[in-house]
């Protein structure tokens, strides 16, 4: 072979080095986290500069100031008063997170096992998609008072609550996630004599995982959002209640404190979703 044709043969391109790309992969982390830092003291400027102008009165837009005093009375004990009504910052937000818990987390396994029932059998669509729009469109408090007179002021209303709005983003989106599985592959388990429930758990059910998962984040945060209106009677302790009983005195710092901690904590639980999301089904978004 002449000296002109090995020239011409393609040559293999070699990966890039692994502390290459482990760099590029920090520098971009950094990147990510400088950014939101910067956003962040952003926001903080623009709050500050709007109670320095005095463009609304503190009365109605605490400083940062009284906002970081609120969290140092609620999170503790000072001149005998403990937190806010006799809880902490973190107590309040402690029951509602387990309200958020458990009635999301019921909503969420109700929502998946009706998916799947009408992502797999049509006549079970056809049945219980429109109950299931129908609760999509409702807001949590249009059936709140309802569940109140079945279920008293207690718990339980506020778990049904949080239940029924978790339920219809993630039976819709694993619906639509089974109904469109890969034919060819459960085609292919029929082939080899898989029965309905194998090809489900096997087949359909992972290759439908990313949407599922989605539902899910939809989930949780639909119910994080209708925790203050799942609240709203005999919601002490709790976040939600806190922020409510705190408007009726017009104690905005408290307000503001309790949607910090709520939008934070938010943020914390969809980023452990995320995380959820990435181990179980790390193939998505990648070509």
């Amino acid at each position: 072979m002449s000296t002109t044709s090995l020239s011409a043969e393609p040559r293999a391109t070699a990966p890039p080095p692994a502390g290459r790309a482990g760099s590029t992969a920090r520098r971009d982390l950094v990147r990510r986290i400088g950014l939101r830092l910067l956003a962040l003291v952003v926001l903080l400027a623009l709050w500050q500069s709007v109670v320095a102008l005095r463009l609304w009165s503190p009365l109605l837009v605490p400083p940062p100031s009284a906002v970081l005093h609120a969290l140092v009375e609620t999170s503790g004990t000072h001149d005998g008063v403990r937190g806010y009504q006799g809880h902490t910052l973190i107590e309040h937000l402690g029951v509602s997170l387990r309200r958020i818990g458990v009635g999301a987390g019921l909503g969420v396994l109700a929502g998946l096992v009706t998916g799947v029932l009408m992502g797999t059998l049509p006549w079970v669509r056809v049945v219980l998609e429109p109950a299931v729009a129908f609760l999509r469109t409702l807001p949590p408090l249009a059936y709140f008072s309802l569940l109140i007179i079945w279920f008293g002021i207690d718990e339980a209303p506020k778990l049904w609550l949080l239940a029924i709005a978790a339920l219809p983003p993630v039976a819709v989106a694993t619906a639509s996630a089974v109904a469109s599985a890969p034919a060819p592959l459960v085609e292919a388990a029929r082939a080899i004599g898989a029965r309905r429930t194998q090809v489900i758990g096997a087949v359909v059910l992972p290759s439908a995982l990313p949407e599922i998962l989605i539902g899910v984040r939809l989930s949780f945060g639909i119910a994080y959002s209708s925790v203050v209106a799942a609240e709203t009677v005999n919601g002490l302790p709790g976040i939600g209640g806190m922020i409510r009983d705190a408007q009726r005195y017009n104690q905005s710092d408290i307000v503001v404190l309790g949607l910090l901690a709520i939008g934070i904590s938010g943020l914390l639980i969809d980023g452990v979703l995320r995380a959820l999301e990435y181990r179980l089904a790390p193939w998505r978004g990648r070509g």
